[in-house]
């Protein structure tokens, strides 16, 4: 892949060769031509090759396969033999050809030591692995780029990216591709020059072929035992992540709702969803699989610093990308196995709610009739109709659900307290909104069907209104009391009040609107408990010296207590 990549790239127009040209009197047998031959060697390049040297009798002498290295040179410059000069020139990467050299462009009349004799014809069987020139330049080819790219890699940036490294002749010398990226800043002598160079104006998700020559990359020192002396490096690079150092949040793609009455602030809690991806679009984490929001105070550290920053400012209903750098993030270290070290976060968020957990429950009239002669108090027995939403909107529960219409007695904990306060100082016929915060709703772990930390919504309009009597108490005086109030009772005035008796005056100061008993309860019963409570000796009837109104009751209590 990587060789056909390479020459696709260096390729402008390429040849086939099929002749054995003679040149002077060197004799080239080119046995094994590459298809594409992009380059071919010309006079100043530098080579690097692999031979086997024979006299004409076919006994080796020579070979670098033996020494275990390749050797170099550069044509036109008399650094080779002359014939290797001559013979060498036209070649290509991965082509093998025979050289035969005659004495005089060889070791001539004089020989070589005890190795060649005088006058030997030579024949170099010879393979270019790699070619360059000191002009060269590092190349670039884009072979992928992503549709949309709103930036590219400039000097001082930090680059996640994988490769796979080949030499010229296509050996494999290192590849990052299936495991963890190459991470490094770039222009700051973190990378090889050709590296620093050819990585310049990537697009996270590019996929770009970059040829470096070896005096841009490990230069006659070489590399370890996968990089030889003198290497033309290529790589093919996936560009995976993007940022600088000096980054701060991006914020991006706001959806916001019609209206917005506040903002979040640091110290709000929130219920948000999210996406969360890398700069590629692959997903390490969200919560719409899990089915839960994810919930926590904000500006308080609770969460990372780049995401503490996005969700102030925003508004229920708002959806927003958040970019975060990883020194926002999660660092050089990472998170676990899904989130790499350095990684740019990319949070694709949906506010559900938020609350402050100093809020109070806000009420708005949407409705008021025109006479109101009684509003809603503690005590009151009222009947009404809601509808009880999440502030998205998802629907929870409605009195529309049931047979009758819902009732409480307000202030007698029946119903959760932003909703008890929230239903006081309603008409008969009025209609509001009530928005109630967590902690004066369901709490942190919620209610069936409600999830934890939810803000309510309600919508309210109020049936019937039943004015209450205080707590501890079965009947009240709407007027003063009669001032003689036993003789009142008495009706047939024979010094003693049976429960008929009893009950009739009762009944008759509330139908009269004297008197209150306490709503939602049976009138029987109320009566029967206040008899019980006045026939101190249990015999049947009440006299004068047994009556007493339950203020005298409490007043005398406390006197006994103090």
């Amino acid at each position: 892949m990587f060789a056909s990549s390479l020459l696709l790239l260096l390729l402008k127009t390429w040849s086939y060769v099929g002749c054995n040209p003679t040149i002077g009197d060197v004799v080239v047998d080119r046995y094994s031509i590459p298809k594409l031959c992009p380059r071919e060697v010309k006079s100043g390049d530098y080579v690097r090759y692999h031979y086997n040297v024979t006299f004409q009798d076919g006994k080796t002498f020579d070979s670098s396969y033996e020494r275990g290295a390749a050797s170099v040179g550069q044509t036109g410059q008399g650094r080779l033999i002359a014939g290797i000069d001559k013979g060498i020139l036209g070649m290509c990467v991965n082509e093998k050809r025979k050289v035969t050299v005659p004495p005089h462009l060889a070791y001539g009349s004089l020989g070589a030591g005890d190795v060649v004799p005088p006058d030997s014809t030579l024949v170099f069987d010879l393979m270019l692995l790699d070619m360059w020139n000191k002009a060269d330049l590092v190349v670039t080819e884009t072979v992928s780029s992503p549709r949309d790219c709103k930036r590219s890699v400039k000097r001082t940036d930090f680059v996640r990216y994988h490769f796979n490294g080949t030499l010229l002749d296509g050996t494999p010398f290192d590849s990052r591709m299936r495991v963890r990226t190459h991470d490094s800043l770039v222009g700051e002598g973190w990378l090889i020059k050709g590296m620093d160079e050819g990585i310049l104006g990537m697009c996270v998700g590019e996929t770009r072929n970059i040829i470096i020559p070896p005096f841009l990359a490990y230069g006659e020192k070489g590399s370890g035992k996968e990089i030889p002396s003198q290497a033309t490096l290529v790589f093919n690079v996936l560009l995976a992540d993007l940022h600088n150092p000096k980054d701060d949040i991006t914020v991006e793609n706001q959806v916001l709702p019609e209206s917005c009455a506040r903002k979040s602030v640091a110290g709000d809690y929130m219920r948000y969803h999210y996406n969360g991806t890398f700069l590629n679009g692959v997903t390490f984490d969200t919560s719409y699989q899990r089915n839960n929001t994810y919930n926590t105070y904000i500006g308080l550290g609770y969460v990372i610093s780049g995401m503490d920053k996005g969700l102030q400012g925003v508004c229920i209903g708002e959806r927003r990308r958040v970019t975060l750098p990883p020194h926002m993030a999660y660092g050089e270290q990472g998170a676990g196995k899904d989130i790499p070290g350095s990684a740019v976060l990319v949070f694709d968020i949906h506010v559900i709610d938020f609350h402050n957990p100093k809020d109070s429950v806000e009420v708005h009239v949407t409705h008021k009739p025109e006479v109101c002669n009684l509003t809603s108090d503690v005590d009151d027995l009222i009947h009404y109709h809601y509808n009880c939403s999440l502030l998205d909107g998802t629907r929870l529960f409605s009195s529309s659900d049931y047979d009758n219409l819902q009732d409480t007695v307000l202030g007698a904990d029946k119903v959760i307290d932003g909703l008890d306060e929230g239903l006081r100082g309603m008409c008969v016929g009025e209609r509001r909104t009530v928005i109630i915060p967590p902690h004066l709703g369901h709490g942190e772990k919620g209610a069936t069907g409600v999830p934890g930390s939810a803000v309510l919504h309600f919508e309210l309009e109020l049936m019937d209104l039943q004015k209450g009597v205080p707590e501890g108490y079965l009947f009240v005086w709407v007027e003063d009391a009669p001032l003689e109030l036993f003789q009142a009772m008495d009706i047939n005035q024979n010094g003693e009040v049976p429960i008929e008796e009893f009950g009739e005056f009762i009944m008759l100061q509330v139908a009269e609107g004297k008197g209150r008993m306490k709503p939602g309860v049976d009138p029987e019963e109320i009566i029967a408990d206040m008899f019980r409570n006045q026939d101190r000796n249990k015999d049947g009837v009440i006299v004068a010296e047994e009556l007493k109104l339950k203020v005298e009751e409490d007043k005398e209590r406390m006197h006994e207590e103090l």
